[in-house]
């Protein structure tokens, strides 16, 4: 296979006349480098999981109730939302902030689940892991091992609600880009997305006896154009932390903050952190359509055919959250053999081609041939050897 490494200015250009409107749209200035009160942060594309800044965005920490993103996630691939939920003596007698469920009350899954959303409920969660799981620490393993299929390899749950005073950091960790791959996973789910969303919600018990309502304590929500959501977070030894997405003309961001700081200072700081990173990533990055499907890549020799060569064409196209500056490093090095043998047909892989920044590969793409190429035909491979012997001249 040879390898054929291209600049990716080269094939912008032939993009351009199909992507006029770059031209007409003024320059924006490059924003300086976000500055944030945060101990961890990152800023994900929240669709590919690429992250575009950090602060110790690799660093185990601490993060209290941003927990519960995961807790949900599980509790809405693993149950239904109309079962009802037994509540144990553990998770009544779980410290706030929480719902003051009561030993042998039932509610339903979704209820408990918005309202652990809403208002960060420390008993509505050990409850749900109770029900989904049958114990706490079959659930926190259930957890972690989600996180791993994630992508989030340096995350470890010891706890359903964040509530870390009994455990060890080793115990109950992440680091802020892993808490970003799974909130950007969970963003996929549209019942997830509407659940962060929900600004109240008032609900009762099976037996309508108990009614009770939880007002969604995100400010961001109300505070930021194109917000998502997600969680706010506190403990102790975490201090203040928030999990936030926003999405902005098809671009969706996730940004995470981890121990923002303590007392009111650390309120603000969450929310101000946030918002400066959001502000950050939409004036940065833009959609940049970097290869397009059916693109010719290369041409291939092809051996025992009339036809001498075919064209290597992409399979798909591709798209992604780019700066200016990371535009004109992208790469592409196609992987395409020197001679193929025929008979080759229109659409059949020939090979692929990495999409490369900073050494990183960031997408493989099939590349396929572009035309088919029959192998000669006895007749035809009669008359090709006839027509080279006649071409060849003894010196």
């Amino acid at each position: 296979m040879k390898k054929i490494r291209m600049n990716i200015a080269v094939v912008i250009l032939s993009l351009l006349m199909t992507q006029a409107t770059w031209a007409e749209e003024p320059k924006q200035s490059i924003p300086k480098e976000p500055s944030v009160a945060a101990q961890g942060a990152a800023l994900l594309d929240g669709k590919t999981g690429r992250l575009l800044w950090g602060k110790e965005a690799q660093t185990p920490m601490e993060m209290a109730s941003t927990t519960k993103i995961m807790t949900a996630i599980l509790v809405l691939e693993q149950a239904d939302l109309y079962d009802v939920v037994t509540i144990s003596k553990n998770a009544a007698k779980q410290p706030d902030v929480q719902m003051d469920l009561l030993e042998g009350e039932q509610w339903y899954v979704k209820d408990l689940l918005t309202a652990m959303m809403l208002k960060s409920y420390n008993d509505a969660a050990v409850a749900l892991a109770e029900h989904v799981s049958g114990s706490v620490e079959a659930f926190c393993e259930a957890m972690t091992k989600k996180a791993a299929e994630i992508g989030a390899k340096d995350t470890v749950f010891g706890s359903p609600n964040g509530l870390d005073s009994h455990l060890t950091k080793e115990q109950h960790h992440a680091t802020p880009y892993d808490m970003g791959l799974i909130t950007g996973y969970a963003l996929q789910n549209p019942m997830f997305r509407e659940i962060v969303a929900t600004p109240s919600i008032t609900f009762s018990d099976v037996t309508k006896k108990r009614v009770h309502t939880a007002v969604n304590t995100d400010r961001f929500l109300q505070m930021y154009s194109g917000a998502l959501g997600v969680k706010t977070g506190y403990t102790n030894k975490a201090g203040n932390c928030f999990v936030g997405a926003a999405e902005q003309n098809d671009v969706m961001l996730v940004s995470v903050v981890l121990g923002c700081g303590w007392g009111d200072r650390g309120k603000k700081a969450k929310w101000t952190d946030t918002t400066t990173l959001m502000d950050y990533g939409f004036a940065q990055y833009t959609k940049q359509e970097v290869v397009k499907k059916g693109m010719t890549i290369a041409d291939v020799a092809v051996h025992r055919s009339p036809k001498a060569y075919i064209h290597g064409v992409l399979a798909d196209g591709y798209e992604m959250l780019l700066s200016e500056t990371e535009l004109e490093q992208i790469e592409m090095i196609p992987h395409l053999p020197s001679m193929m043998e025929a008979p080759i047909e229109k659409g059949e892989k020939i090979g692929t081609m990495d999409v490369v920044l900073q050494g990183e590969v960031l997408q493989n793409i099939d590349i396929v041939a572009g035309e088919c190429a029959n192998r000669y035909t006895f007749s035809e491979w009669l008359r090709q050897l006839w027509e080279n012997w006649c071409n060849f001249t003894v010196y």
